[in-house]
C-alpha cells in the first residue's frame, strides 16, 4: 500500500527509533483496518520540546511522553472509508495526523517500567496511532479499556507484548 510516513528529529540518538517507527506505525495501520494510502508525521524531540508544543498546541506547560493531533473525528475500531476522510489532491494520501515522542521521556519510562526504550517508543506510537483513530483514554473504564487491549493486542503481534513480569520483550530489528 502507498504511503508516507515522515519521521524529524529535534534530538540526537533517534534514528534506531525511527527504523522503530518504519515498523511500528504501519503494522498498528494495519491491524485497525487502514487500506488506504496514507501520511503519518512523527517527531523525536526531548521534554522541553514536548513541553513547549504542549503549551502552545493544548495549554498545558507540562513535559508529557508523547502527543497526537489527529486530522478527523473518527470512531474507534471503526476503520475509516474515503468518503470519511479527505486524500490530499496534491499526493493522493490521506492526512491522519501527526505525533510528537520525548524519546527523553521514553527512556525515563522503559527504564522505569523494566522494558527498556526500544518497547516504550513502540508503545508511545501504537498509543499514539490509536489516537489519530479516534481512540482515547479519558475515563478509566470502557473507553480506556478498549485502547488498552488494543495497544496490548498490536505490540503482541509486532513480538513486544508485556511479560507476566511487566517488562517487554524485544522484537523488531
Amino acid at each position: 500500500m502507498d504511503y508516507e510516513l515522515i519521521i524529524d528529529s529535534q534530538v540526537d540518538g533517534a534514528q534506531p527509533y525511527a527504523r522503530l517507527l518504519e515498523e511500528v506505525i504501519p503494522a498498528a495501520l494495519a491491524a485497525e483496518g487502514i487500506d488506504f494510502p496514507w501520511e503519518v508525521d512523527a517527531l523525536f524531540t526531548d521534554d522541553a520540546g514536548i513541553q513547549a508544543i504542549n503549551r502552545e498546541q493544548r495549554g498545558v506547560d507540562a513535559p508529557t511522553d508523547v502527543l497526537s493531533f489527529p486530522m478527523f473525528q473518527l470512531e474507534p475500531g471503526v476503520p475509516p472509508t474515503l468518503e470519511q476522510v479527505e486524500a490530499d489532491p496534491g499526493t493522493g494520501l490521506v492526512p491522519l495526523g501527526d505525533m510528537v515522542i520525548s524519546l527523553e521521556r521514553a527512556q525515563t519510562q522503559g527504564e522505569e517500567y523494566g522494558h527498556g526504550t526500544e518497547r516504550e517508543v513502540a508503545y508511545l506510537a501504537v498509543h499514539s496511532v490509536l489516537h489519530l483513530l479516534g481512540y482515547d483514554h479519558v475515563d478509566e473504564g470502557p473507553r480506556k479499556a478498549r485502547m488498552r487491549n488494543r495497544e496490548e493486542a498490536i505490540l503482541s503481534a509486532l513480538g513486544l507484548s508485556r511479560q507476566p513480569d511487566g517488562s517487554g520483550k524485544g522484537g523488531i530489528t
